[in-house]
């Protein structure tokens, strides 16, 4: 579909000329609509379909054809992490380019600087806010913001922000708003728990479901069946005759982030961590020197699986196995993008076989199983069925476990993107078609 056939305002159409979009991706096609007719939605999509297009497009458009309160905050926007406040801000600020919206992010850090211009934005009734939840809790608090007049309050992310702890901020936050708004919901995955939140803050909402998209098949997917006490050593092997460049380290706990950093510190690798102990500076730091080259490892939490753009990943490690397949496909999703090559490698520990056999089936596929190098030992059995609800267990087994296939062993470096995608584009008249915005 052509964002023309949608009754999006034509300052709205400007913007998206001006960076080249005419073509919905399929999010975008089936949201908008009802979004339009001021319906309460529910979207589940991965990242990178165009979720943060799908609801910012008609929010500006409705907002600009008027009929809202030019001195009231008429649209919140919650993001689990800063980095992906940044980014929708990012977005708006290009969507926005021709359309009479103001806009002003509220995500944290310690410079007071910034804070008295959240206070000020926020006090003045910026059209649109883009918040963390602590964040804005803070402001509440702090009686620096009115959300009596809110018309949109958008939940982007809603799973992470629930894995994050963020349930009783978001009803906290609701109740401040007025009960006419529109809500909408986007989310990578559809669990339990977002059904409940979903039935306490949305009124007969409209549910658009995407199918999570399979692996990019240009990357490499390998695993090693090992304990705990091999990784590191692993890691070691694979660095120990090729540099590492441009890595994506996932482990689930951010303490454990921090001791894997510690590690590759003292094997003298030049590496950065990320994750949510970190204060806003030091976080835009790390992500600078990675995104520049200066930090050749990142280790981080899965505040980096989603939402984040970072190109020309080359090889992403799950250090620790991924709670569910939807978090695996997010995180090697990170590398082999937009066409490129990449490398992804899990460490599958005793306890998570049989999770890691569901993921396989998941994504359609038997991953292919690397031996873990002689010098540290036996390696585990991989047994999933017999692993299943299993405690850690002795060591036993044949050397390397199972091997998922034959043939050559794959490198552990995959291959660097040829170039960025380019994101500008001519004015009206530029019969080139181009998918719809990713952001």
């Amino acid at each position: 579909m052509d964002f023309y056939d949608l009754d999006l305002n034509d300052d709205v159409l400007d913007a998206l000329d001006a960076m080249n979009f005419t073509t919905c991706t399929p999010i975008q096609e089936h949201t908008i609509p009802p979004l339009l007719e001021g319906r309460d939605l529910i979207g589940v999509a991965q990242t990178g379909t165009g979720k943060t297009a799908a609801y910012l497009l008609p929010i500006l458009s409705m907002i600009s054809d008027g009929g809202y309160p030019d001195d009231a905050i008429n649209c919140v926007i919650m993001s689990p992490t800063r980095e992906l406040a940044q980014q929708i801000d990012q977005a708006m600020e290009g969507f926005s380019y021709y359309v009479p919206v103001s806009s002003v992010a509220v995500y944290g850090g310690n410079d007071g600087i910034r804070y008295e211009q959240e206070r000020r934005g926020l006090s003045l009734g910026a059209d649109v806010v883009i918040a963390t939840p602590g964040r804005l809790i803070s402001h509440i608090s702090l009686g620096n913001v009115d959300l009596s007049r809110t018309s949109f309050f958008i939940l982007d992310e809603a799973d992470r922000m629930l894995d994050m702890g963020f349930y009783d901020d978001i009803m906290q936050i609701a109740k401040q708003l007025p009960e006419n708004r529109q809500t909408i919901m986007f989310s990578a995955t559809m669990p339990d728990k977002i059904q409940k939140l979903a039935s306490s803050i949305l009124r007969d909402p409209v549910e658009v479901r995407l199918a999570v998209n399979k692996p990019a098949e240009k990357i490499v997917q390998t695993a090693y069946i090992c304990y705990e006490t091999q990784k590191l050593g692993i890691i070691k092997s694979l660095f120990r005759d090729t540099k590492p460049e441009r890595v994506i380290i996932f482990s689930s706990k951010k303490a454990k982030v921090k001791e894997i950093a510690a590690a590759f510190k003292r094997m003298k690798l030049n590496v950065g961590e990320m994750h949510s102990d970190l204060d806003q500076a030091q976080r835009d730091v790390v992500m600078r020197e990675f995104k520049s080259g200066r930090i050749d490892i990142l280790v981080a939490t899965d505040i980096v699986s989603r939402g984040i753009d970072i190109d020309d990943i080359r090889l992403v490690i799950n250090y620790d196995a991924p709670r569910d397949c939807e978090d695996y496909v997010h995180r090697i999703g990170r590398t082999a993008r937009a066409g490129a090559e990449g490398c992804a490698i899990t460490f599958v520990a005793v306890d998570d076989q049989s999770r890691f056999a569901a993921i396989e089936e998941f994504i359609g596929r038997e991953v292919h199983k690397l031996p873990v190098p002689e010098e540290l030992g036996e390696a585990p059995e991989y047994n999933p069925k017999k692993s299943a609800g299993r405690g850690k267990g002795g060591r036993g087994g044949r050397r390397g476990g199972h091997r998922g296939g034959k043939g050559k062993q794959e490198s552990a470096q995959g291959h660097r993107r040829g170039g960025k995608p380019h994101r500008g584009g001519k004015k009206k008249g530029n019969t080139t078609p181009k998918s719809g915005p990713q952001a």
